[in-house]
Parts: C-alpha cells; sequence; structure tokens
C-alpha cells in the first residue's frame, strides 16, 4: 500500500475510545461484530454512512481514554482505511500500529473538511487535498511502525518472521 485515496469523515479533539467503540460492545472481541458500532457515539448513523475506504480526520488527542485494542480493531474492520489527526493517545497510538490500521499525524487538520477527497501517499509522506488542490506533509511514521502496517499488524508481521527462518 503506498497510497490511499479516501472520502473525509470530520471529528473533533479528545475522541476517546470510548466515543470509537463503546464499552458496552466490549463482550466481544470479533472484529466484525465490533465494526457495527464505531463512532455511535457521536453519530448513531456514522456506520450506515461509512465507506469501505474511507478516512477519519480528527484534532488533537484522538484515542484517548481507555487502553482498549477494540479500538483500532473496530475501526479497521468497519473499512476505515487510516485515520489522520493532529496527535494520537500514546496507548492508541502503538495499538493502531500493532492492529495494522495506518495513522498518520498532520498539524493541519483544521482545513480539511468532512466530505473532501483527500489521496495520503506514503512514499512521498504527504496528504493531498483533493478537493482544494493543497498539499500536506504528515509526521513521518517510523521505519518499523511502517513494517507493522505493511504486515497487516504485529502478529502477521511476528507470523512472516517465523516463516522466514
Amino acid at each position: 500500500m503506498s497510497k490511499i485515496k479516501a472520502h473525509v469523515w470530520r471529528f473533533g479533539d479528545n475522541v476517546d475510545t470510548d466515543i470509537i467503540i463503546a464499552a458496552r460492545y466490549l463482550n466481544t472481541s470479533e472484529p466484525s461484530e465490533l465494526a457495527k458500532h464505531i463512532m455511535e457515539d457521536a453519530d448513531p448513523d456514522f456506520v450506515k454512512k461509512l465507506n469501505k475506504g474511507d478516512v477519519i480526520v480528527a484534532g488533537e488527542n484522538f484515542g484517548c481514554g481507555s487502553s482498549r485494542e477494540h479500538a483500532p480493531i473496530a475501526l479497521k474492520a468497519a473499512g476505515v482505511s487510516a485515520v489522520v489527526a493532529k496527535s494520537f493517545a500514546r496507548i492508541f497510538y502503538r495499538n493502531s500500529f500493532n492492529m495494522g490500521l495506518p495513522i498518520f499525524e498532520l498539524r493541519e487538520t483544521d482545513e480539511i473538511k468532512e466530505g473532501e477527497q483527500i489521496e495520503i501517499d506514503l512514499k512521498s509522506g504527504t496528504i493531498k487535498n483533493i478537493t482544494t488542490d493543497k498539499i500536506y506533509k504528515f509526521t513521518a511514521i517510523p521505519p518499523f511502525m511502517q513494517e507493522l502496517i505493511n504486515a497487516g499488524g504485529l502478529i502477521k508481521y511476528a507470523q512472516k518472521k517465523i516463516k522466514a527462518q
């Protein structure tokens, strides 16, 4: 995966893991079941409007709150191809890479509006707002984290390493 071209859904600052996937659904870790309920408390119809490959763009501290792996699992299973935010909560940041959900830090997220189209180019390290024709440089992803994303997450990465031995 070197490019992600997608429709944007906007959320604000401090979107916590209880908003991403409410605690009442944590009685399962089945990705397809979790996917049915992402962002439900912020927008009850979000899953109905979301198309596979869409991107969430948010403000500061995305994924704060409880340190649950369910949040990136649910987003990925619902078809969210990436999350772009000004910053991420530390545990969500690591959990996202471990689960194979691409995330990108970009200070200018306020300039990207809901409904716009963007293209994330991993090779050039840029996000192009196709709607406005503006290009932004995102914070570089550490090489090992990029390997996790390319493999589909930590478990798949480890499985490939074991097979290679």
